[in-house]
């Protein structure tokens, strides 16, 4: 994956965790499904990213799972 891909995808990830705990804190479920959303879109992405790199066998970054 590319490093600028990994940074959208962690910022992604890292403001779906934001909106879902202030939605949390808030009691707005609608902002917690927003955060959960977020976090859903930049995991998949990631996944896409990951696998495009299989196929294409560029898969030179280790696995960090």
């Amino acid at each position: 994956m590319a490093l600028d891909d990994d940074i959208r995808n962690g910022a992604q990830d890292l403001k779906g965790q934001a909106k879902e705990a202030a939605g949390d804190v808030t009691d707005d479920n609608k902002l917690k499904a927003e955060g959960k959303l977020d976090q859903a879109g930049a995991h998949l992405k990631e996944g896409v990213s990951d696998l495009k790199d299989r196929v294409t066998g560029d898969d030179r970054v280790a696995d960090d799972d």
